[in-house]
């Protein structure tokens, strides 16, 4: 069967003849028709066995015909990872060479503006993750009632990553009449209930057993006695001929980071992608590695599915996979297309129970290999020799500063003995001979007789010499004045003296025989405020008592009552 017999246009047909493919594989003769029929589909099939191209070729022949609207795509794929994602958008652009379809890829990591400014125009084909599509359609950035076929890729996957409830509440957002696609390497309780509940008479096709195993792979268990014998048991395979590139797993992002340093350090070139890196860093490690700029690509479970790299001979299971359906997808990376492929997975004495879950699931048992060690030297082998063919050396005498041979025996004992410990001079030895040379370089030394051996005679009594005392010079102490600070006098204020307006009374003329009449000035004391120990009003002075007018228009000073004691 060829694909000419499928029912795809000719223009698809070229562009397929293009990529070099001729015949189709079972999952593809299978769906293919059933899809261009509008069928629900549920595919089932190993990884490594063209599910892709089984929905994107008749997925181009559909949305030829009609047109796209703004933020309403027609058409909607989704799948698990970023690396997935732009692997079926390139597979869009293989095969619609000669398609006038738009596609926009919705993926997280990288700009929003971009893939906004895509849906703006319209789009024919939306490929996007769960994630970055609710993010979007909680913006109202999208809508999605004119979508009239959906993809969901690797379903098993999604289980895995916690999807499910995403894309059950997508499904809720979609038209009712629709033609959805569900395609997946295996088959747990979960998807079937999911299929059973957004899919309307699906059409199963399932080209081999759920989570069986290519059958062009090669499968080898190796046997380790701990985890960190594994990079040494990698070394050994990495060196084979038959190993031109691999991909190793690893359960953990940090093991992948230790791992690939310690690769670049042995010479490989090695490089790395896990989940930390971002968008663009993951892009071009797949780059490095497609085009052989990089032969060991050390990865998490990140590429271990969907991942579509030709050639690659190997794949290594460096811890074993925690769960079994991880095993299928990770070993598939190797063997696609026909090609043959061997994988390697390491057991540790903990990773036991992992092994037999994956013989359990794929139901056969896989070859258990044993490397080979390498070959060291025996250590008695050496100490023979060493006791066979001693080496003689040539020391010099101390005594005699003659050079003397050494007993072979000598020679071997004082080698072993020189080369475990290092003499260390004593600071009770060295410290006074260093001090007895310095001091002989400042001053001679004189010798003395122990105090015992010495008498009157030898110690001549030496002449006491009288000490006169030096005139001491006096110097004239120049006494200077003491500085008396001036007494501040306080000067006496006077209060200025007002000259105040006598009124007098006019002198009435009485007639004779009457009394005297007398001029008498009128006295006018000033106000006074009186102190209240408790003042009722609260703070405020009490108000003043009215007093004639005299004049003075206000109290009087207070100033001035210190100074004259008073006004009267």
């Amino acid at each position: 069967m060829s694909f000419a017999d499928l029912g795809l246009s000719d223009e698809l047909l070229k562009a397929v003849t293009d990529s070099g493919y001729t015949e189709p594989t079972p999952i593809q003769a299978g769906a293919i028709p059933s899809v261009l029929m509008m069928r629900d589909i549920i595919g089932i099939a190993q990884t490594g066995t063209g599910k892709t191209a089984s929905f994107v070729l008749p997925m181009i022949d559909i949305l030829a015909h009609g047109r796209s609207r703004a933020r309403m795509p027609r058409s909607l794929i989704l799948e698990p990872t970023r690396e997935l994602a732009a692997q079926v958008a390139e597979n869009f652009e293989k095969y619609g060479v000669n398609s006038n379809l738009s596609m926009a890829l919705l993926i997280g990591g990288v700009s929003m503006g971009d893939q906004l400014a895509a849906l703006e125009k319209g789009v024919d084909v939306l490929i996007a993750t769960p994630g970055r599509l609710m993010d979007l359609f909680g913006r109202g950035k999208i809508m999605l009632n004119g979508c009239s076929m959906l993809v969901i890729d690797e379903a098993d996957r999604m289980l895995d990553m916690g999807f499910i409830p995403d894309i059950e509440e997508i499904c809720t957002k979609l038209p009712k009449q629709r033609q959805t696609l569900l395609f997946s390497a295996t088959m747990p309780p979960p998807i079937k209930k999911l299929a059973d509940k957004f899919l309307t008479n699906p059409k199963t096709i399932e080209v081999s057993r759920p989570a069986s195993t290519n059958l062009n792979i090669k499968q080898y268990l190796v046997p380790v006695p701990s985890q960190t014998a594994k990079r040494d048991t990698l070394r050994r395979i990495l060196a084979q001929e038959e190993v031109t590139n691999a991909i190793i797993f690893c359960n953990r992002k940090t093991t992948v980071r230790d791992l690939n340093k310690v690769l670049k350090q042995a010479g490989y070139k090695s490089g790395e992608i896990h989940g930390d890196m971002e968008q663009p860093q993951r892009l071009a490690e797949l780059e490095l590695f497609k085009t052989g700029a990089v032969t060991i690509l050390v990865a998490s479970d990140v590429a271990a599915r969907g991942l579509d790299i030709k050639g690659v001979s190997t794949v290594f299971n460096y811890d074993a996979p925690w769960h079994p359906d991880d095993y299928v997808h990770r070993i598939g990376r190797t063997g696609r297309a026909g090609a043959t492929g061997t994988a390697y997975t390491f057991v540790a004495p903990d990773d036991a129970e992992n092994i037999v879950n994956i013989e359990k699931l794929t139901g056969q048992t896989i070859e258990r290999l044993k490397v080979a060690e390498p070959k060291t030297a025996p250590v008695a082998a050496v100490a023979e020799d060493d006791e066979v063919a001693p080496r003689r050396d040539r020391s010099r005498n101390r005594r005699s500063g003659r050079l003397e041979d050494v007993a072979p025996d000598a020679a071997v004992d004082t080698s072993r003995e020189r080369s475990r410990t290092r003499r260390v001079p004593r600071e009770d030895t060295v410290a006074p001979a260093v001090i007895a040379e310095v001091l002989a370089a400042v001053e001679p030394v004189v010798t003395k007789r122990p105090r015992w051996e010495r008498t009157p005679i030898d110690e001549p009594v030496p002449a006491v010499k009288p000490r006169v005392a030096e005139p001491t010079r006096v110097e004239p102490v120049q006494v200077e004045p003491a500085y008396v600070e001036p007494e501040y006098v306080e000067p006496v204020r006077t209060a200025p003296v007002r000259s105040e307006p006598v009124q007098s009374e006019p002198v009435r003329s009485e007639p004779v025989g009457s009394q005297p009449v007398r001029s008498e000035v009128a006295k006018v004391e000033p106000p006074r405020t009186e102190r209240i120990s408790a003042d009722p009003t609260g703070g405020r002075r009490q108000r003043i008592a009215e007093t004639p007018v005299d004049g003075w228009n206000g109290p009087f000073p207070s100033f001035l009552n210190a100074v004259i004691g008073g006004y009267e």
